[in-house]
């Protein structure tokens, strides 16, 4: 018998998550993501109210269960092995945010997740996505009146003036979901360069103009999305994608997780079985099976070829 997957579970599972300094978070949509990372030892604020989360020099993250929320464990193939996440997934119907498409000003961030920054300026960046509003908080005048003078254009069209100088300027990264928000504080790489080790931040035109929530790769169950997403330490990588030694602890720990909170026929196929009523797709199916092979691999011992950053064709977007 599975073990209870209720509200009370949900909200255990993530303190559980949260106290964990080997799991990372990531809020967003597929083009569009905020991660939140912290290292052993790191110093930790508590939030100054009852959402669950904390805060770091580098970043935050503050999360409101709601009973809707559902997570959602999951694995999926890559060229040389399988990433994992647990989805946190709300209905089609009860996750949609603001669907801006201009920057806006929305004013003081009065929620955010430390106290002094909840007199910087929040501006939504208009990406028009389903779950997800992107912004970024300043608090310098010279970083607000370049904020507000892109206010009522597209972030990318090329008569807005914040595009050239974000990077210069790199405001607080604000992501919000109707379950929470993530704050990066880390600065913006210039372009080229490589993301910060911690809370960090990717926004892609590329993958934002094909409209998804995520990726075709991502076995979430039809009418719901998922708005963020728990990962737990990986058996053969660490947060920044390096290859470390297999760790078979690790493995099984999530295999306990996926357990609870997986789709009980991806499991099956998994084990050789059969999904009741087939209605697994193919896609998923064929995936099921080839990690189970590379898993079967990696507990024999046998080395796995070098990630090369692709799932099966697609770019991931809520994978660690």
């Amino acid at each position: 018998m599975r073990a209870a997957t209720g509200p009370d579970a949900v909200a255990e599972l993530l303190r559980t998550s949260l106290a964990d300094p080997g799991t990372a978070w990531s809020l967003g949509s597929f083009g569009a993501i905020a991660e939140f990372m912290r290292d052993p030892g790191e110093g930790v604020l508590a939030l100054p109210d009852d959402r669950l989360g904390m805060a770091t020099a580098r970043g935050a993250i503050a999360l409101t269960p709601s009973p809707e929320l559902r997570p959602v464990a999951y694995e999926t193939a890559v060229a040389s092995g399988w990433n994992q996440t647990i989805a946190l997934c709300l209905p089609e119907s009860a996750c949609a945010m603001s669907r801006r498409r201009v920057v806006t000003e929305l004013g003081p961030d009065g929620e955010a997740a430390r106290p002094e920054d909840r007199a910087g300026i929040l501006f939504d960046l208009g990406l028009d996505l389903l779950a997800v509003d992107a912004c970024v908080r300043a608090s310098d005048p010279d970083a607000i009146a370049c904020l507000r003078s892109g206010v009522g254009l597209p972030l990318f069209d090329h008569a807005n003036p914040i595009g050239p100088r974000l990077v210069a300027m790199s405001p607080h990264r604000v992501f919000l979901a109707r379950i929470g928000r993530v704050e990066v504080y880390a600065p913006i790489p210039a372009p080229g360069g490589t993301s910060p080790e911690g809370p960090h931040t990717h926004v892609l035109p590329k993958l934002l103009r094909s409209g998804r929530t995520h990726a075709a790769t991502t076995p979430v169950p039809e009418g719901w999305v998922p708005c963020a997403g728990i990962h737990p330490a990986h058996p053969y990588k660490d947060m920044m994608g390096e290859r470390i030694t297999f760790d078979a602890a690790r493995y099984e720990a999530f295999q306990i997780l996926l357990e609870r909170w997986g789709d009980p026929e991806l499991l099956a196929l998994k084990r050789g079985g059969e999904p009741a009523g087939g209605t697994v797709p193919s896609r998923h199916a064929l995936a099921a099976r080839r990690i189970a092979d590379a898993q079967a691999r990696s507990l024999r011992g046998e080395s796995i070829a070098p990630d090369t950053g692709e799932d099966d064709g697609e770019e991931a977007d809520l994978h660690a």
